[in-house]
């Protein structure tokens, strides 16, 4: 048997956290067991569906990395095969035409609160069977599925264990509604059984839809897939994660600067283990993904955690990689790469003090572009009359450099500390800001490589006049 999983969101709103993790948990499984994975939006909704919600679903796939073997499959696009089903299971008695109103329903509901018997619909209610004996054909009607009436449904849980309900505690659900249009509980078994899907991975949320769902599988004669459900995520105050965790969108983790690596990573740990490991690279895993390694506890969002990973994946990651996903921070504050050192060049050299491809973006900014102020409080704290001879003396000795390198340019401020009986701060920090105009880079040696003889030369002049004009007011 070939797996087949799927991931199958509504496009009422963005991809979020937790559907994230439901299609990287499937995605995972398919791609462990040598399987496939099918994307399939579910629209029936089609008063709360959009199509920018499609698209949105969509880039946050492609952007996390979540590749479908089938599909985007859209179930308004399917209509004609439900309607099929439903008429099948009318000729074979397994559902029926109800012609009962919401009003009716309603009132019906408000008396057995009333009784204190378990609000549901019952097909055997008097005012029910006599509003469906009067009926004509071509008055408006609901079709629902007959469920079975005595025994349970029984199924085993891949996370959960045996989970059995009795078929007197479930409904006859509506499949079709008056308007024609296939209901969300029915769709899903039709698509699962033409699309041959064997696993379906999902949020906790669709256990009370699940008995239901076995209960038309069986109706049509289709196989009943092997379902697992994972727990909720919680946010960092224990309540159910929203919007005002933060958790809108994927999207909006890569518009925070988040690597789709350090996401993943994430969210594969929050709620599965494997052992103590906490960082797994794409291949570890698949090899080592399973459904028996989810938890059934609920787990909270940790954004620390988050940014502790991202920062690890900036600096371990291939600048390449890194690259790849910076540039859209690059455009995003208009930086061009246009005059300068290679972006994988700068990645290496700064990634190591980021946690975030914005601060990746903002720190490479003074490689590309020249300045013509400094930050306030470093160049008040080191562009003073103190560092003007060291300032003029490093100048002297990066003019006169015939090979610019890392190792002679650390060997000019050494000798000016040297030449003029200084610790290293007294020119290493002027310096600094000189060259990136503020008091925060990697080592200073290492950027001046990177920017360049002529620009390194033209800002130490700007620093020296700056302190000129400095000392002029004074």
């Amino acid at each position: 048997m070939t797996v087949k999983t799927r991931f199958a969101p509504s496009p009422t709103g963005y991809l979020h956290v937790g559907g994230a993790r439901t299609a990287l948990y499937s995605w995972l499984y398919a791609k462990s067991q040598g399987g496939e994975f099918v994307l399939r939006i579910e629209d029936t909704d089609i008063e709360r569906s959009t199509q920018e919600a499609v698209d949105a679903i969509l880039e946050g796939m492609k952007w996390m990395g979540l590749d479908w073997d089938e599909g985007p499959y859209y179930q308004t696009k399917r209509f004609d095969r439900y309607n099929e089903m439903v008429d099948q299971l009318l000729a074979e008695d397994k559902a029926y035409k109800c012609y009962a109103s919401k009003e009716l329903l309603d009132e019906i509901r408000a008396e057995q609160e009333a009784n204190k018997e378990m609000a549901r619909y019952d097909a055997n209610h008097p005012k029910i069977v006599a509003v469906n004996e009067a009926a004509t054909d071509g008055e408006p009607c609901v079709i629902r599925f007959r469920n079975p009436k005595e025994g349970t449904v029984v199924f085993e849980d891949q996370i959960r264990g045996r989970i059995e309900i009795a078929n007197s505690q479930l409904d006859d659900l509506i499949i079709r509604r008056t308007d024609g249009s296939p209901t969300y509980n029915f769709c899903v078994v039709v698509d699962d059984w033409d699309m041959g899907i064997t696993h379906v991975v999902r949020g906790e949320d669709h256990i009370n839809n699940t008995p239901r769902q076995i209960n038309i599988y069986q109706a049509l004669g289709a196989p009943v897939p092997t379902f697992a459900h994972c727990a909720m995520i919680l946010g960092d105050d224990g309540a159910k994660l929203s919007k005002r965790h933060g958790a809108v969108s994927v999207m909006q983790y890569r518009d925070e600067g988040y690597l789709p690596n350090a996401l993943n990573n994430y969210l594969v740990r929050l709620g599965w283990s494997h052992g103590d490991q906490e960082i797994f690279s794409p291949e570890e895993m698949i090899e080592f993904f399973s459904l028996d390694g989810i938890s059934k506890s609920a787990s909270a969002f940790n954004t620390d955690k988050l940014l502790w990973l991202n920062n690890h994946y900036i600096k371990t990651s291939e600048p390449e990689y890194v690259a790849k996903y910076l540039q859209w921070h690059l455009d995003a504050q208009e930086i061009s790469l246009a005059n300068g050192p290679a972006i994988t060049d700068v990645i290496a050299l700064v990634g190591e003090r980021c946690n975030t491809l914005i601060e990746v973006a903002q720190q490479s900014r003074y490689f590309y572009e020249d300045f013509s102020e400094f930050e306030a409080g470093a160049a008040k704290k080191h562009l003073r009359g103190v560092a003007k001879g060291p300032l003029e003396l490093a100048l002297s000795k990066i003019e006169a450099l015939t090979e610019w390198s890392t190792e002679n340019l650390h060997g000019v401020i050494e000798a000016v500390c040297a030449e003029l009986e200084i610790g290293m701060g007294k020119i290493g920090m002027p310096l600094r800001v000189a060259v990136t105009g503020g008091g925060q880079s990697p080592s200073v040696d290492a950027v001046m490589q990177l920017i360049g003889q002529e620009r390194v030369i033209a800002r130490i002049k700007m620093a020296l006049a700056f302190i000129a004009e400095r000392e002029a007011n004074a």
